[in-house]
């Protein structure tokens, strides 16, 4: 089995506390406590299943900031073989199209890629469409919301999964996988493993090493743009029902009612 690249990003901890950047709103990364996506450690062990089966390299590749190398160490600790790491200070802010761009070009600097896995939606943006606009870029075949996945041969079999339907898969490779929480449970990384990721080749990559010009990503040229945001009201107190004299249940169904809950 040739190179497997596994897309991985660095995100906000789910119970830290986030917020926007003043100006362009852009999520202030350097706010919050920063992990590897969850959906990104089952991407990662289920290219070293693969791996373990079939032989084969397993690349994590990430565009990000310097911080994010320690989501790349995490990958790697778990098994992962080396890393391609994209940081420019002008990615920042890129959307889903832009930041796709990015990843396409730089898969074009690995050589042998037969299959790419990623998570099927990042938990910072919930964009979950990155894995299906790369394969656009890349004229790939994408298989997306995969609970399942088996490699036999040059193809590339999937179990996809969705809210209408379960659906059974089959492309050619090189192809594109995106992944959901089903797929596996991520192993932990051994001592030897965090010892051993410190060793591991991590190839750090600019924008012009990729032939991608300033102009072409970051928030002055995103797609879109935040013009104001609104924080979040606080929590206000419930209504408080006391039933002293039998009546709390007619008050709570008559809350109900009003509420067209009932």
């Amino acid at each position: 089995m040739p190179n497997i690249v596994v897309l991985i990003k660095q995100v906000p901890d789910t119970w830290s506390e986030r917020k926007l950047t003043d100006g362009d709103y852009t999520l202030d990364r350097g706010a919050a406590d920063a992990v590897l996506d969850e959906i990104n450690e089952r991407s990662v062990e289920e290219a070293l299943q693969i791996k373990e089966r079939d032989g084969g390299e397993v690349i994590v590749l990430t565009v990000g900031p310097e911080r994010a190398g320690e989501a790349v160490r995490k990958a790697l600790s778990m098994g992962a073989d080396r890393a391609v790491h994209v940081q420019d200070e002008a990615i920042r802010g890129s959307d889903a199209i832009q930041t796709a761009w990015v990843i396409a070009k730089a898969l074009g600097t690995i050589e042998g890629v037969s299959l790419v896995i990623a998570g099927n939606e990042s938990t910072d943006g919930r964009v979950g469409a990155v894995p299906a606009i790369v394969a656009e870029y890349l004229g790939l075949p994408q298989l997306t919301s995969v609970r399942k996945l088996t490699i036999e041969g040059d193809s590339v079999t999937a179990v996809r999964e969705t809210d209408e339907a379960v659906y059974t898969l089959k492309a050619a490779l090189p192809a594109i996988v995106s992944v959901t929480e089903k797929i596996n449970e991520p192993r932990f990384p051994s001592f030897k493993g965090i010892m051993a990721a410190k060793k591991k080749p991590v190839e750090v990559l600019s924008l012009a090493d990729l032939g991608v010009e300033a102009d072409e990503v970051g928030v002055a040229n995103a797609g879109s743009q935040v013009q104001s945001v609104t924080a979040k009201p606080a929590k206000t107190a419930g209504e408080k029902v006391v039933d002293e004299d039998g009546s709390g249940g007619p008050q709570v169904a008559q809350y109900l009612i009003a509420q067209k809950i009932i």
